[in-house]
């Protein structure tokens, strides 16, 4: 059963994209909606800095040195409160990269924390919700594809992703519950047909 405190919607932004680019900053919004954020201090061997990255995300290497929070600290957090949880990220390779960095930075094992990609939760909430509404399977896949295609425009129209971990993080958080909205609708729809 659908349990909001376990479904975690999770962003990082990264210094640069490259081999030895770092997370700078992290964002996680639980779907019953609790969220944090945290600037990362660096450890003083990421020195890797991207500026069209910068221009992006908008974060300075001196806010992150003078407002970050200790990367172990950060990444200790992570951990007592999101172990356990399904953790969902639009992009969970990269995503995954930024948290293992992290993780391995703070001396924690890497495979405390999981990520999943967002789609996922998606999927399992529209069959979790479709299933219980007793929809007949043949019916299941085509509005599943409805629901999707409608949400991605509406969260298409909102405009381009603002590249900070918290509005991020809200962003899917967002479109989660505008696919779970839309399907308990259909779910309805379906039941009073039959």
């Amino acid at each position: 059963m659908l349990c909001l405190s376990d479904i975690v919607f999770l962003d990082f932004e990264a210094s640069s994209l490259g081999k030895q680019g770092y997370p700078i900053e992290v964002a996680w919004v639980f779907a019953s909606g609790e969220e944090e954020s945290h600037l990362i201090r660096p450890a003083a061997s990421w020195t890797d800095w991207d500026v069209k990255a910068a221009r992006i995300h908008g974060i300075s290497r001196e806010q992150m040195n003078s407002e970050g929070t200790p990367l172990e600290d950060v990444a200790k957090r992570m951990v007592s409160v999101l172990t356990g949880r399904k953790l969902y990220a639009t992009a969970p390779s990269w995503d995954g990269k930024w948290l293992s960095k992290l993780l391995r930075a703070a001396g924690l094992p890497r495979h405390a924390l999981r990520l999943e990609d967002t789609e996922m939760a998606h999927r399992r909430i529209m069959r979790e919700v479709l299933r219980d509404a007793e929809v007949p399977e043949e019916l299941q896949r085509s509005l599943m594809q409805a629901i999707l295609a409608q949400a991605q425009r509406n969260n298409e129209e909102l405009g381009p992703a603002a590249h900070r971990a918290l509005a991020d993080a809200r962003r899917e958080r967002n479109l989660w519950l505008d696919i779970h909205r839309r399907v308990q609708e259909k779910a309805a729809e379906a039941r009073n047909l039959h």
